[in-house]
Parts: C-alpha cells; sequence; structure tokens
C-alpha cells in the first residue's frame, strides 16, 4: 500500500497530476485501506474486480488474499505507473480500457476476463475498489443484472451514490439503483470517511458501503433485464402518476394490461413510482415477462 508521499513521488516521476475531470481521488488513510480489506472477508479462491487502480495501492493489497485480481484504469499516465508498480505479482491482470461500453454495458474486454477468469477459480467474483464517482453506479447496477454478476460488492463510494443504494420507497434519493440493490439484495452502509482520507480532497464525504446478493430475491426475477427497463420506464417520470407513465410507454409494452399488472403488485395506479417497493417493481416486470412470453 501507497502513502500519500509515495503517490506524490510516484506521480512526479511521470509528471501528472491528478486529473479532476476523471473523478481521480487517491484513498491515502492506509488505516481505512486495510479496514476495507477486511471488511471484503477475501477468500484466497475469489476473483476481485478493482475498478479505477490509480497507481496499484489498493491493488498489493487485494492481491495478497484473492486468487485474482483484475484491475481495470483508463487513464494512460496511471496506467503506466501502475504497470511499474504491479508488474511482478503473477496474480494481477492490469486492464487499460474504460470500465463501460457506454452507460448500460460493462466493456466487452473487461467481461471477457472476468469470465476467463471465474472459468479458473471456484470462488466469488467480488467488486472491491475506491470508484471513480463518475463510472460508480452504472458499473455497480450492471454486476447485478450484467453478463458478468457480482457476489458482492464493497465500495468507496460518494456519500450521495452510498444514500441511493440504501434508499427507501419515497426518500429524495430513491431510484433505479436503490430499487435493484432492494430487489436482488441487501445494501449496507459500513463507516463514513471524509475528505481527508483521500488526496486530493473531495468536496464531498463519502462511505463505504456493502452490496450483499440474496439468491432467495434473485430467484423471483423472471428477467433482470426487463425488470431494470420496467423500472427506467416509471422512475424516468417518477413524479408522474403509475397511470400517467403507461400513456407514454412505447414498443412491445405499450399494449400490456398494465392494469392487471398493477393489481397483481398491489400497486394504486395513482401512485407515483417513487412510492413502489422493490417487490412491487418485481411483481411488476414478472407479469410483463409472461405477457410477453419467451
Amino acid at each position: 500500500m501507497q502513502t500519500k508521499r509515495d503517490i506524490e513521488r510516484l506521480l512526479a516521476s511521470a509528471a501528472v497530476a491528478p486529473k479532476h475531470r476523471l473523478g481521480q481521488h487517491f484513498l491515502i488513510d492506509l488505516n481505512l485501506m486495510r479496514w476495507l480489506v477486511e471488511a471484503a472477508q477475501i477468500a484466497s479462491d475469489d476473483v476481485v474486480l478493482e475498478v479505477g487502480c490509480g497507481t496499484g495501492s489498493l491493488t498489493e493489497a487485494l492481491a495478497q488474499t484473492a486468487a485474482r485480481v483484475l484491475a481495470v484504469e483508463c487513464d494512460d499516465d496511471l496506467v503506466r505507473i501502475a504497470r511499474r508498480q504491479l508488474g511482478e505479482i503473477a496474480n494481477v491482470e492490469l486492464l487499460h480500457t474504460d470500465v463501460l461500453a457506454g452507460k448500460h454495458a460493462l466493456a466487452p474486454a473487461v467481461v471477457d476476463t472476468l469470465r476467463r477468469a471465474r472459468e479458473g477459480h471456484a470462488g466469488r467474483l467480488l467488486l472491491v475498489a475506491n470508484l471513480p464517482y463518475s463510472v460508480a453506479a452504472p458499473v455497480m447496477a450492471n454486476l447485478i443484472v450484467g453478463p458478468v454478476r457480482a457476489d458482492g460488492m464493497i465500495v468507496t463510494i460518494q456519500k450521495e451514490v452510498g444514500e441511493r443504494m440504501a434508499a427507501d420507497p419515497g426518500d429524495g434519493t430513491y431510484g433505479p439503483l436503490s430499487i435493484l440493490m432492494g430487489a436482488t439484495g441487501h445494501v449496507e452502509i459500513l463507516r463514513r470517511l471524509p475528505p481527508e482520507a483521500f488526496w486530493p480532497r473531495p468536496q464531498v464525504e463519502s462511505v463505504i458501503a456493502a452490496y450483499r446478493p440474496d439468491p432467495a430475491k434473485a430467484r423471483r426475477i423472471a428477467n433482470a433485464g426487463l425488470l431494470m427497463e420496467v423500472v427506467q420506464l416509471f422512475m424516468t417520470h417518477r413524479r408522474k402518476t403509475l397511470r400517467g407513465c403507461v400513456r407514454l410507454i412505447r414498443g412491445p409494452l405499450a399494449d400490456a394490461d398494465w392494469p392487471a399488472f398493477f393489481e397483481q403488485a398491489a400497486a394504486d395506479p395513482s401512485q407515483r413510482p417513487e412510492r413502489l417497493t422493490p417487490d412491487q417493481y418485481v411483481a411488476l416486470a414478472n407479469a410483463a415477462a409472461k405477457a410477453l412470453g419467451p
């Protein structure tokens, strides 16, 4: 693990500085970094995905326990530094790419590499990262419903994103991420992090948050992709009533029997989408899946 002085030295050696536009805030409190790794409870056969590995400080700690660490970094300058720092660690693979291919999908290179890593190891796939603020929500959402799904996440994130993860219906921060995580697992805010835990100091507070999938919840979902589509259909118009949202639907779901779906989900059509529970969204999506057929 690297101290603030270590990171400053590494950046200076490459004649670069932290890039604000990429949300580069390095976790420099080594006690908190150790706490993060311990909270992840990484086993010796687990595969760990780290998004935004920076200079490789957290990566070094993850590699001490995990069977394999896939470290993803998009910044050219940081990749050069990380390659020097991590090049002799056999169980680390550094991927120089954006983690996302657009907002709604992980980059194909990331998906392919994770699949290969999972084939070679019997343990879990965990996301353990100091997540860049700009990609935190879509990365986590894609690891819940995407082609490669995480068995757990322990991340440092902006406090506002953590609140969205754990929000209840009716809260101002309740949204698609809250619904998805509530429908498939459990979220816990483990601890708050002050701005001085990072360098450069961010203008906002951060938290360490955990998401743990619940297999029993996941088994109730007929089609995870359709669940996200239904959530987006309604939450995009969260201030309208459910009945009003239906009038705006286009495509295969436009002619569906939404009054019947609302009845099956015990959802009042005069309610706003932000008042529905994750379970009600699952019921709506399952009804839609049944109506659409295979």
